[in-house]
């Protein structure tokens, strides 16, 4: 049995082919799956647990097809799908956590994160997050009509492509001294994240002491994952079927 960390699919009904390979990838690759942890952005927009179109019935149906296997999901907030509640968690039957988690992996202490939050170069994006992320804000948002919901997140989608086509390389990527602090700060010497896109495995060293992070891969045009067991950790990817 093995454990399985995903993020960045950004699933839609636009690209049904990544949905198929998510479906494949759950039946197939991670079919000895005991653990699957899904670390953000699995949806491109997510508006609310209400959310009742074809394309959301069809991803609540795959999530909980994999619970009812005997998987245990578990799902962290990134930012397309933070309007995530625990409605849709117990309709799936996952367990949402929260940003910044620690678990226990086969003998070793590992942080858990979307990873947005180690961009702290990219100012204009984490003041965007802190104002997505109040819940007062999400409060006013969810009740809005679902089709006025669905149009702010369209334009939140074109604006965020715009914006992030003019910023250079590296205000996207991670702050190496944000990693290191917040390592620190969790006591553990394994990261796991996504949400840079950029699929690797870094080891540093840190007060001496080696320390490993691996970075998830977006699915925009192959299939990232990062499979985990005794033996220790593998970044795959899979060409993706279009």
């Amino acid at each position: 049995m093995a454990t399985y960390f995903i993020s960045d699919l950004h699933l839609s009904p636009e690209r049904p082919e990544i949905t198929a390979a998510f479906e494949h990838f759950s039946n197939n690759e991670a079919q000895d799956a005991k653990k699957l942890y899904i670390l953000g952005d699995f949806f491109d927009a997510w508006v609310g647990d209400d959310d009742n179109d074809a394309f959301a019935r069809q991803l609540k149906t795959l999530l909980s097809s994999i619970s009812q296997r005997g998987v245990e999901v578990f799902f962290i907030r990134g930012n397309r799908d933070f309007m995530i509640g625990e409605a849709l968690a117990n309709a799936c039957r996952f367990t949402l956590l929260e940003d910044e988690t620690v678990i226990e992996l086969y003998g070793k202490r590992v942080l858990v994160m979307h990873g947005d939050t180690l961009c702290t170069a990219d100012v204009e994006y984490q003041q965007f997050r802190k104002m997505v992320r109040n819940p007062v804000w999400q409060q006013q948002v969810l009740a809005l009509p679902l089709n006025q919901r669905r149009a702010m997140a369209a334009d939140l989608r074109s604006k965020s492509q715009s914006m992030n086509a003019m910023k250079a390389e590296d205000i996207m990527d991670v702050t190496l001294s944000e990693v290191a602090t917040i390592m620190d700060e969790y006591r553990v010497k394994t990261l796991i994240h996504g949400h840079t896109h950029r699929p690797a495995h870094h080891q540093f060293e840190e007060k001496g002491k080696p320390h490993s992070r691996w970075v998830l891969g977006d699915w925009h045009n192959n299939t990232h994952y990062l499979r985990a067991d005794e033996n220790g950790f593998e970044l795959k990817e899979l060409t993706l079927t279009r």
